[in-house]
């Protein structure tokens, strides 16, 4: 299966468990591969055939800037099911977030959360 990776996409937002990270906000890194067929795409260099880059990272920030939320695990989540609305074409995601200010007992150190979803099948 082919992919469209947008990588290290940036935002200032406001996630969080402790009271701190709601009020003084930290950045969020991002993280998102998209699988689906660019078979056509790739053959034909049409532009309707993909999916547009633009719309997955609008669709990205928009989740990141305007909600609030605890965990970093609801706040991929929350990207992943908003991703699946941009596109129908989508057939699974790879969303990754990075808190690189979270709260650890020592001096340096990275935080992530890696999810994978595959699109919903209609019941």
């Amino acid at each position: 299966m082919d992919a469209i990776h947008l990588e290290d996409l940036v935002f200032y937002a406001y996630h969080g468990v402790h009271d701190e990270e709601a009020r003084l906000g930290q950045r969020f890194h991002v993280d998102l591969t998209c699988w689906l067929d660019l078979a056509e795409a790739s053959r034909t260099d049409d532009y309707a055939l993909t999916v547009c880059y633009a719309d997955l990272a609008r669709a990205v920030e928009r989740v990141v800037t305007t909600s609030r939320v605890r965990l970093i695990e609801r706040l991929a989540g929350a990207i992943a099911e908003a991703v699946f609305t941009v596109d129908a074409r989508i057939e699974r995601l790879r969303v990754r977030v990075h808190k690189p200010g979270a709260p650890l007992p020592m001096a340096s150190g990275r935080v992530s959360v890696e999810i994978h979803r595959d699109r919903p099948r209609a019941v």
